[in-house]
């Protein structure tokens, strides 16, 4: 392992990708509006937007607003749900974007940011937008059958400074469970289908917390 980096999980509150990488001994740190569900005295409740100057040596957004931002919801944009307004959709886009545009150009030399395939009127808004790295699943980095990772849902990343992800497990996709896009409605349906995968936490922890800034630059 490399010597150990301050390492900025962004938009969490679980816990499940800042306890991946400080188990392998890194500086880690999460941030999101709400206080940490294991209460961990290593999570700042704010805006991440107020602390991307503060030297971190990577970045890692695994959980940003999103609804705004993906193909699934654009026809929201067209005629709005019921008790919503055009006008509020349209200023989430902007806010959305902004967030991204935020975390995608802030000064640290590792960046990681995970979102839902974009659509169009997304991308235009988006500061010095380029189509994502990679896309994965998390069945593509578990071994358990019943485990949380055997599950569909395609997770997008924007890297910068990082490589692409090694699929590191065992699972072949045939038997993931597509309960996330199925999840029944509900006030925490949002907070359950964002919620990340402890098999791909791992391996992002495993591969990126070991890249050196030589391989990082090639």
């Amino acid at each position: 392992m490399t010597k150990p980096m301050r390492i900025l999980i962004g938009c969490e509150c679980s816990g499940i990708v800042r306890r991946a990488f400080a188990a392998l001994g890194h500086d880690a740190w999460s941030c999101d509006l709400k206080p940490a569900e294991d209460r961990s005295n290593r999570h700042i409740v704010g805006d991440i937007r107020d602390l991307l100057d503060d030297g971190w040596d990577m970045l890692a957004v695994m959980h940003p607003p999103c609804t705004r931002l993906t193909n699934s919801g654009v026809r929201w944009l067209s005629v709005p749900p019921p008790g919503r307004t055009l006008e509020e959709m349209w200023q989430e886009l902007e806010e959305g974007a902004a967030l991204f545009s935020a975390c995608w150009n802030a000064p640290i030399e590792r960046i990681a940011v995970e979102n839902p395939v974009m659509h169009r009127h997304a991308k235009e808004r988006i500061v010095n937008f380029r189509p994502h790295t990679q896309s994965v699943q998390p069945w593509q980095f578990g071994d358990d059958l019943d485990g949380p990772d055997n599950v569909k849902k395609r997770t997008c990343l924007w890297l910068k400074g990082l490589m692409p992800l090694r699929a590191t497990g065992t699972l072949d996709g045939r038997t993931a469970r597509d309960e996330i896009h199925k999840a029944s409605p509900g006030p925490d349906r949002a907070e359950r289908r964002s919620r990340f995968f402890p098999g791909l936490a791992a391996a992002m922890a495993e591969q990126w917390g070991g890249i050196v800034d030589e391989r990082a630059a090639a």
